[in-house]
């Protein structure tokens, strides 16, 4: 039987454990969000990955003295599973009262339970503080749309808002700050900055801004709600090419990025202000 997000730890209480289980991962299949959507998970239209990024990370060396890392965690967007993101929390809290001979052992530790919770190879990066302080803060690529002077009165998902002048091509890259969507189960807000980068009909910045606006009250997870964006502009906006990129603020010590293109590549983990 597939686990189902009702299944999870996601809104139960939940003990904290701080020795090292495996079996604290739950993976959620994601065929069935993929058929809502009308997509082949053996035939995708897209590429991609979703990166984590964990600020929370610690594990006791060899001799019983606190590590404190960074970890970058990438799954590939065509992986059977996403990783429900309360019990990755949970695995990772493990760690904190385990001994590790060193910084590759966890690596490796992580890598082969991560692996195997999504179904697909997961890389797993882990950075000192001041590899982490080195990389800084980034401003988001794009024209960003937040300043265009549109009433806002919808707050349900509203694909139809979205248009696109046939009669002119472009490439061009856009982004926004409003997004917010709603987790599924518990309710709770999830705030993202979004990339659009595409070749195609013109968009309607004021339509596309209602749009993503309309996320607003929406619930799904990080990943479902960037490929819902990506579909809805392949479909109703007919665009060449396409990426879509949300980062979002983290919670619990974790930050999901979704990064979905047909145009090839990899997604940047450029660290936000909000991030």
């Amino acid at each position: 039987m597939s686990n189902t997000v009702n299944d999870s730890p996601l809104g139960q209480h939940s003990e904290y454990i701080s020795q090292y289980d495996a079996g604290l991962l739950f993976p959620i299949p994601r065929v069935p969000k993929w058929e809502a959507l009308g997509l082949d998970g053996s035939n995708l239209p897209f590429s991609g990955s979703d990166t984590w990024n964990a600020l929370e990370l610690s594990w006791l060396d060899s001799k019983g003295k606190p590590v404190v890392m960074a970890g970058v965690f990438i799954l590939p967007a065509g992986s059977p599973n996403i990783i429900e993101s309360k019990s990755f929390k949970l695995y990772l809290n493990s760690f904190n009262q385990t001994r590790f001979n060193d910084a590759s052992a966890v690596r490796d530790t992580m890598t082969r339970d991560l692996s195997v919770a999504a179904g697909a190879p997961v890389r797993v990066e882990l950075q000192t503080l001041p590899e982490l302080e080195s990389n800084g803060i980034q401003a988001v690529q794009g024209d960003c749309i937040d300043g265009l002077d549109v009433a806002i009165d919808t707050y349900t998902l509203e694909p139809a808002f979205l248009q696109a002048d046939s009669g002119s091509i472009v490439t061009e890259t856009l982004c926004t700050h409003l997004l917010k969507s709603n987790c599924p189960v518990t309710g709770q807000p999830d705030w993202g900055t979004l990339v659009i980068e595409y070749t195609g009909p013109k968009l309607d910045h004021e339509g596309l801004l209602k749009y993503i606006c309309s996320f607003r009250q929406h619930q799904d997870f990080h990943e479902q709600c960037v490929e819902r964006i990506f579909m809805d502009l392949k479909r109703i906006c007919g665009l060449d090419k396409l990426t879509v990129y949300a980062r979002y603020v983290r919670r619990g010590g974790l930050d999901i990025n979704p990064w979905r293109s047909d145009c090839g590549g990899e997604a940047v983990n450029t660290r936000l202000a909000r991030q």
